[in-house]
């Protein structure tokens, strides 16, 4: 038995659907993981080495900037991941697209520079958002390469090609942030580890899919935007309500509480990595069943929603719990202030686990008007609640803004999914997976709560709930279903 080739096949070809599957899962997984990490790295070195002020005011530019990035993506990347999963050909729409991409791009910047020129008082912060900008219009140039990765399914080319971005970005801001340290030096890192993987990945996709030219089709762009316009309007709002919090705290040139409120929101970004992976693994398979099989589409989603419900318990739990050891493990003492911010935005996590597959879902059929119209109530609560919380409660009351927001946004969307889809919500399936987790959750609560009196280093502390966590879950799943759901899961 070949097991070099078997390997190879598992990993690096498109299969059956349930190994393609298992391929992209493990290739998102392990490319997301290591990225993912490599830049929470480097972000905690920012924070230490570039003290609360510092970090807050790199990490308000890429609030700032982010704000306007949504006209550079217009809602695109979904779009192109469900319009080329669905065919097979598809060049000449690409090149439309890919010159579209671009000319979005240069309108972007222009409005950046504009914009932060006539609003941010100091110079050294207006520098740095340009600067923040750039980067991250470069990153949406490679993401429209990723997005034709994802309609192929072939997540091993991004988990290549983003490591690469992300060793460079890590080694050199290392570098600077311990020879040079300064917000604006870190920014160039990020530039130029940008631009050297915008360089890499076309070259890549050249090679390994087709060769690019840029290509004037109006008719192509009309019928692409007509497509992602509802999204567009849907991922303004979206942005709005991730990033106004820290706009509003850095334009009120509360720059400190602005790196300890980042402080706590990246420990939750990176808690969001599963999520992300798991969803990413799922959507171009049930793009494909949504057009194929009812009955598997259904399936599988109820699949999807139930591994994101099991997630998400102990996540909120243990985040709750650790909130305290977590920071102090991973900052100085100045960012005590972070703790609390912590306990509130991990609730968000749990809640954004949840509201993932349903989201998927309405783009997946087709459903993107009326996510408009979710998105929409999101930004105009998160935006009110914002500017009433934070002037009394400065980065509490922008984390407490932000679990509203997440709360109202999950109640609204499952109602859409029911009315408007022909998916049925699997309430006896979803009621066992709460109660089996729920219960687990509350063992794990109970062992971490003993085990922080025993000072116990915070990795074990996360390795032991999460052990605990699973042992109770996989316990009391096997025993139950095989004693009195077995036809539930037939």
């Amino acid at each position: 038995m070949n097991y070099g080739i078997e390997i190879k096949n598992l990993l690096f070809t498109n299969g059956t659907l349930k190994q393609t599957i298992f391929k992209n899962v493990v290739w998102g997984s392990a490319g997301s993981m290591v990225n993912k990490l490599l830049s929470f790295v480097l972000l905690i070195y920012a924070a230490r080495i570039l003290g609360a002020e510092g970090y807050g005011q790199i990490t308000f530019a890429l609030a700032f900037a982010s704000l306007f990035t949504i006209l550079s993506h217009l809602g695109l990347p979904s779009i192109i991941t469900r319009e080329f999963a669905k065919k097979e050909e598809g060049e000449d729409e690409f090149y439309a697209i890919l010159s579209l991409k671009i000319i979005l791009v240069l309108l972007t910047f222009i409005l950046i520079a504009t914009v932060s020129f006539l609003t941010i008082s100091s110079s050294e912060v207006r520098i740095l958002t340009v600067i923040i900008g750039i980067f991250l219009l470069l990153n949406s140039l490679i993401g429209t390469a990723y997005s034709f990765f994802h309609a192929r399914q072939k997540m091993e080319y991004e988990a290549l090609l983003e490591s690469v971005q992300m060793l460079l970005m890590l080694s050199l801001g290392l570098f600077v942030l311990f020879r040079f340290p300064s917000p604006q030096n870190l920014s160039y890192v990020y530039l130029v580890s940008a631009f050297l993987a915008l360089l890499a990945t076309y070259v890549f996709f050249e090679r390994k899919i087709f060769r690019l030219k840029l290509k004037y089709d109006i008719s192509i762009w009309k019928k692409y935007l007509k497509m992602s316009l509802p999204l567009a309007l849907s991922s303004t709002f979206a942005m709005l309500y991730a990033y106004t919090d820290s706009v509003m705290l850095g334009y009120s040139g509360m720059f400190a509480e602005t790196g300890w409120y980042n402080a706590a929101q990246r420990i939750v970004l990176l808690a969001l990595i599963l999520m992300g992976l798991i969803a990413s693994s799922f959507y171009p398979a049930l793009s494909k069943l949504s057009k194929e099989s009812g009955r598997l589409f259904q399936k599988m989603w109820d699949y999807e929603l139930e591994i994101m419900l099991a997630l998400a318990f102990p996540l909120v739990t243990g985040g709750i719990v650790l909130a305290s050891t977590i920071i102090l493990f991973l900052y100085t003492a100045d960012f005590t202030p972070a703790i609390l911010a912590l306990q509130f935005l991990v609730v968000t996590a749990g809640l954004n686990f949840l509201y993932r597959p349903f989201n998927d879902v309405m783009i997946i059929l087709n459903h993107e008007g009326k996510m408009f119209w979710i998105t929409l109530a999101g930004a105009g609560i998160n935006v009110a609640l914002n500017l009433i919380l934070i002037p009394r409660y400065s980065l509490y009351g922008a984390a407490g803004a932000t679990v509203a927001t997440y709360s109202l946004l999950l109640i609204v969307i499952m109602v859409f999914v029911k009315k408007f889809t022909t998916l049925r919500f699997p309430l006896a399936r979803v009621g066992f997976t709460v109660l089996t987790s729920g219960f687990s959750a509350f063992l794990m609560y109970v062992t971490l709560q003993y085990l922080l009196l025993s000072h116990m280093h915070v990795v074990l502390l996360i390795l032991v709930g999460a052990a605990v966590y699973l042992t109770a879950f996989l316990g009391l799943r096997k025993f139950v279903v095989s004693k009195y759901f077995k036809q539930l899961y037939a």
